[in-house]
């Protein structure tokens, strides 16, 4: 029996190597929680950026788990490289994201400490804008992208060269990065690198993306979003990172 054979009969074999990132990814965020509460990573930017990309792995592959492992199966031949391929580019989009997100968190660490009547209404204009895109259209169009991707692999076969796969990976990042952008906002508010912000947003995403009922979903969180917005303006430490709340416990960096 050939290798392609075996592998055709264990299609779960695929999806389980973004997965396995993922849990080494989630291994290191809480293993190294301690070193970056302490404040290493303040003004650092390399460290920042391969911080928010481990995060990024781990909040994000458990979600784009599935669709790497079908672009794998849509070719013969070996499915390993292609589902390696297709998670690096897709991570690299998330990777880049990581410029504006230090700049973000850079801001909100000086209006915590220099203006901390001004990090409200900071906070809620974050909350609000998160509620307004994700009753948007184009939100819409991007999870729909997300949530049924067949139309997209059937353009990614058409991808040629070595780097196609990796191409292909992040063009579908590119999309999920449409469809999150505003969710990851919310660090802002809550912490760039706070732990259960984390775990409550990867949630929300993989929710969004793989259940039946994720579009309906997304407008509930837009709505709980607004709802934020506005009681933020009585609960300030809703938004710790923003008003100097205590985030004892809590925070991963960036405090």
């Amino acid at each position: 029996m050939t290798r392609t054979a075996i592998t055709a009969r264990h299609p779960g074999t695929s999806t389980a190597l973004p997965l396995l990132a993922t849990a080494a990814a989630w291994t290191w965020l809480v293993l190294r929680r301690d070193d970056m509460g302490s404040g290493t990573m303040t003004g650092a930017l390399p460290a920042f950026l391969g911080a928010w990309t481990v995060m990024m792995a781990a909040m994000m592959l458990p979600a784009t788990a599935p669709v790497a492992s079908l672009y794998a199966r849509t070719a013969p031949g070996h499915r390993t490289p292609r589902v390696i391929a297709f998670s690096a580019g897709y991570v690299l989009v998330w990777a880049a994201a990581g410029l504006p997100a230090y700049a973000l968190a850079t801001g909100a660490t000086r209006v915590a400490t220099g203006y901390p009547a001004a990090g409200t209404a900071v906070a809620a204009a974050v909350f609000a804008l998160n509620g307004v895109y994700q009753l948007t259209p184009l939100k819409d169009l991007c999870l729909t992208r997300c949530r049924s991707p067949i139309g997209l692999l059937l353009r990614y076969a058409s991808y040629k060269g070595p780097s196609r796969h990796v191409r292909a990976g992040a063009h579908h990042g590119a999309f999920c990065l449409g469809c999150c952008w505003s969710l990851m906002l919310l660090f802002t508010a809550f912490g760039v690198m706070n732990l259960w912000a984390m775990v409550g947003l990867a949630a929300v995403i993989t929710a969004e993306k793989r259940l039946p009922r994720g579009r309906l979903l997304a407008r509930v969180t837009g709505l709980a979003s607004l709802a934020l917005a506005v009681a933020v303006l009585w609960l300030p430490r809703l938004a710790p990172n923003l008003t100097g709340g205590d985030m004892t416990g809590m925070s991963l960096g960036l405090a």
